[in-house]
């Protein structure tokens, strides 16, 4: 699988993780689930299982990040 692809979503976990520490969620949340489609897209075209093993860790990764974004939302209704 072309290499490029990854580094795609590497860039867009890089901005997620960007926007979070800006208390971004509504941002994050925006780019983590464009992430989180192009990584889809990923896996449907994975035949190797280093691909395969790739998507996994980002998919991890995203699952982490979305629980830090939940957490970023419940800490802007408190304090609006």
């Amino acid at each position: 699988m072309d290499k490029s692809k990854f580094e795609e979503v590497k860039t867009g976990v890089q901005l997620i993780i960007d926007l979070i520490a800006e208390k971004n969620a509504k941002e994050a949340g925006n780019k983590l689930v464009e992430v989180s489609e192009e990584l889809d897209e990923l896996l449907d075209f994975a035949e190797e299982d280093e691909d395969l093993m790739e998507v996994s860790r980002y998919q991890v990764l995203l699952n982490q990040l979305h629980q830090k974004i939940v957490g970023l939302n419940g800490q802007s209704t408190s304090s609006n």
